[in-house]
């Protein structure tokens, strides 16, 4: 199954009459960029244990993982891409799972586009959960959850209480369980409520520390990710008074060297971690559990809990850490589809060849940047720039090394760019250069310096030494050449033009 989750129109070139010499090579990476996403896409699903399922607006399926034909006892021939909601219900009615009441019921809920749940009997005897829920676009994302054991223990439950009075403290405690379960399960479907509507991973940390306080009340806990290097972790967010350690070591974590959760219990042949401190009075650190944050695969964190048992008895105390390890286990996931979505949306606005910002974001941006600067009266710089003679250079030195010319190009207008600057490849050999609160003055010499900075590149590609490449470029500034952007596009494109007529290899003022 292939779903590619990103596409962006490839920016046009302003000489169209002109083939795009770059443009194979990022379009060749920019596939391989989305048949690895839509890989870990596909590998995520494939590891849940539930049967997910993908509804278009239309009641076509455009999404399902593999565990679903498990799940459900079904076959490719029941369901696949292309499949429609309507057979697919068809079927599911003549095999007995669904009565035609449930059917009509769940319709309903559809054509209102509202959730829905019921429970499939398959000829098995396996009962499976199916829930949906609707999407922005008017889809449906189904998931199918075996619950035969728990609709079982339900059933036990029942005739526990109506069974001897021996038997009755059995039946209470059942209940209790049950009460936990059905209490756990309802806190975790609103946390993971809010986990899947955070639009940032500060969004999701605020969530996470208000949510872990209520959930587990009696506990002290603390979040902490990776930093660059992955030497150590730093401290995110904790809850219920816990002191924040700004880093831990990675090596500190018994949890984080073995590669899965971790339990404490004092007395137990156990060690305790290095970043976990004995309470006051010396002796062991109380009881507390560990549990590795896991993306993709990849182990990004760490979530540490700990439990006050002179409250409450052990066995809550055991069930508390169950459901902690649980929260830990939603809260990965919710880590992983975030810093996916994140990485999705920064490849859609980002260059694949020269790791730069694309056209669709410089639209964004020059934009934004004018609405700022017409708030607060600052200067609006705009260069525009294009490698001379870039087609000679390909169809001389072949498209890899002019690619290698446009990635340096590019590494020196980034460089230029600064803290404050937005650097952008608008197409083929042409860049764009935003520079907030420079005048003309200063814009002209941040241009002059890359000129010279890129003429005094010394490339090589395979073994050989390749010629010296210039760069001409064009300067507008807003709000003396105007506040609009296309004007102020098209004036820097006219001094552009100007450079190259003037000999290349200079740098060019509107108006001027």
């Amino acid at each position: 199954m292939k779903h590619d989750p990103v596409s962006a129109a490839a920016p046009a070139s302003a000489d169209a009459g002109a083939p795009d010499p770059g443009a194979g090579n990022a379009e060749r990476i920019a596939d391989r960029t989305a048949d690895t996403s839509a890989t870990l896409i596909g590998e995520i699903l494939n590891i849940m244990e539930q049967g997910i399922l993908f509804w278009s607006a239309e009641g076509v399926c455009e999404l399902h993982n593999s565990r679903i034909f498990r799940v459900l006892e079904i076959t490719a021939k029941d369901l696949g891409i292309g499949t429609r909601r309507t057979d697919f219900r068809d079927r599911a009615v003549a095999r007995g799972e669904m009565t035609a009441e449930t059917r009509r019921a769940s319709e309903a809920q559809i054509e209102a586009h509202l959730p829905y749940s019921f429970d499939r009997h398959l000829p098995s005897g396996r009962v499976v959960f199916t829930n949906g829920r609707p999407t922005r676009g008017g889809g449906y994302v189904v998931t199918f959850t075996d619950v035969t054991e728990a609709r079982l223990a339900a059933k036990e439950l029942a005739r526990a209480k109506a069974e001897a009075e021996e038997a009755q403290g059995r039946a209470v405690d059942l209940l209790a369980q049950e009460r936990d379960r059905q209490t756990e399960a309802r806190h975790l479907s609103q946390l993971d409520e809010w986990l899947q509507s955070c639009k940032s991973l500060q969004e999701l940390y605020a969530v996470i520390t208000h949510f872990m306080a209520r959930l587990l009340p009696r506990s002290q806990g603390e979040l902490y990710i990776y930093q660059q290097g992955r030497a150590a972790l730093g401290g995110i967010c904790s809850w219920g008074g816990a002191e924040l350690h700004p880093t831990i070591e990675a090596d500190a974590c018994w949890a984080l060297r073995r590669g899965r959760t971790y339990e404490f219990h004092a007395g137990n042949l156990c060690f305790p971690c290095e970043h976990v401190e004995a309470p006051e009075g010396g002796g062991a650190p109380e009881e507390y559990v560990c549990v590795p944050i896991i993306a993709h695969g990849d182990t990004v964190g760490m979530l540490h809990i700990r439990f006050d048992h002179a409250s409450d008895d052990g066995a809550r105390i055991d069930r508390s850490g169950a459901f902690a390890i649980r929260c830990a286990e939603h809260i990965s996931m919710a880590i992983a589809n975030v810093k996916l979505r994140d990485e999705l949306h920064e490849r859609s606005i980002r260059d694949a060849l020269t790791g730069l910002y694309n056209r669709r974001f410089f639209m964004d941006a020059i934009r934004r940047e004018l609405a700022q600067a017409g708030r607060s009266g600052a200067p609006l710089a705009l260069v525009a720039m294009d490698a001379d003679n870039f087609k000679a250079f390909n169809d001389g030195h072949g498209h890899e090394a002019g690619d290698a010319v446009l990635r340096a190009i590019a590494d020196r207008i980034a460089a230029a760019a600064g803290p404050g600057g937005i650097a952008c490849r608008m197409g083929g050999e042409e860049f764009a250069l935003l520079l907030p609160g420079l005048d003309a003055a200063s814009a002209v010499t941040v241009a002059e310096d890359l000129r010279e900075a890129v003429g005094n590149l010394q490339l090589r590609h395979l073994d050989r030494s390749l010629p010296r490449v210039t760069v001409s470029s064009g300067i507008a500034v807003a709000p003396r050449d105007g506040a609009d952007p296309q004007a102020l596009m098209r004036l820097a494109d006219e001094a552009l033009y100007r450079a190259k007529a003037s000999g290349r290899d200079c740098v060019r003022i509107a108006g001027a």
